[in-house]
């Protein structure tokens, strides 16, 4: 699969990258620092390599080189895979060479950022396939539901996995849930949503068709179809086109949440819906096995 981002579109921003590195690697240090490292000799040096043990997608590269800067700038990490590219098992995806304890410090909090990140690249490639494979034209959404800490790591892992991002915080845009809609119509938390923000994505989640019209007709210009059948989303989609040839307003994108899996993501793709939005490429995804093989060990006499 070609990925619609560019290599650098998929990486996180380094600002977030150093922070979460560093509060990783606090955890791993404080209060006495690498004691099983200690035992080497201080002048031996390792060559090692990032070896995939199944085949996946790759994220993370930029966490786990920075997690071997952080620990020691005399660390040299070459990657001979960028985020987004495939792997097979035993696929060498980058190499890490410099002082062996440093290396070995820096290996775990390196190997967590990459195999976890790169689970959720990876997942997100097989919710993309599936999807595309019934409606080339649908897109794959991330969620907010998002390790704490750890979002714009992931969805840039979203990213290199093809998928594409939903909001990044609660600023980006307003989406109106159930819960918002306690003292509120519809039609007035889209007005007032409207009146604040100009220009600003307003989204309603939706549980009937009914509210889907609501929610047009207030000037919505995003409708959540949350946990409906893939007939009932159909029936959503079909109502939106009609609307929208028969009213002089702009284009309103129709999202399918809730309860989507890959057993029955072809049937909700066949809908006609423009995206899906997918919780579990982040909140319960399974890390890709990668582990650090040791390569050659070098101990002055």
């Amino acid at each position: 699969m070609t990925n619609q981002w560019s290599p650098e579109d998929v990486q996180p921003p380094m600002v977030a990258v150093r922070s979460a590195v560093e509060i990783a690697l606090a955890e791993d240090l404080l209060p006495l620092g690498d004691l099983s490292a200690g035992l080497l000799a201080e002048a031996s040096r390792g060559r090692a390599a990032f070896v995939a043990r199944v085949p996946g997608v790759v994220a993370g590269t930029r966490c786990a080189g920075e997690a071997c800067a952080q620990v020691d700038p005399r660390l040299e990490v070459t990657w001979l895979v960028a985020d987004g590219g495939e792997v097979t098992s035993g696929s060498v995806i980058g190499r890490v060479e410099g002082p062996m304890r440093s290396l070995l410090t820096a290996e775990r909090t390196a190997l967590n950022f990459l195999c976890h990140l790169s689970g959720v690249a990876t997942a997100t490639r097989r919710y993309v396939e599936t999807a595309r494979a019934a409606s080339p034209s649908v897109r794959i959404w991330d969620t907010r539901k998002t390790t704490p800490g750890l979002r714009s790591l992931e969805k840039a892992a979203v990213r290199a996995g093809g998928g594409a991002n939903h909001r990044g915080s609660l600023s980006e845009g307003v989406l109106i849930k159930d819960n918002h809609l306690g003292g509120l119509s519809i039609e007035d938390a889209v007005r007032r949503a409207l009146e604040r923000w100009p220009g600003r994505m307003v989204e309603v989640e939706c549980d009937r068709i009914d509210q889907v019209a609501e929610a047009l007709n207030a000037g919505a210009t995003l409708v959540m179809c949350d946990n409906m059948t893939p007939d009932e989303v159909r029936a959503c989609v079909e109502y939106v086109s009609l609307h929208l040839r028969h009213e002089t307003v702009r284009a309103v994108l129709v999202e399918v949440s809730g309860g989507v899996n890959l057993d029955n993501l072809a049937a909700y793709a066949s809908t006609g819906a423009d995206v899906i939005s997918v919780g579990a490429l982040t909140h319960s995804v399974v890390a890709l096995d990668i582990g650090l093989d040791l390569e050659s060990v070098t101990v002055p006499e």
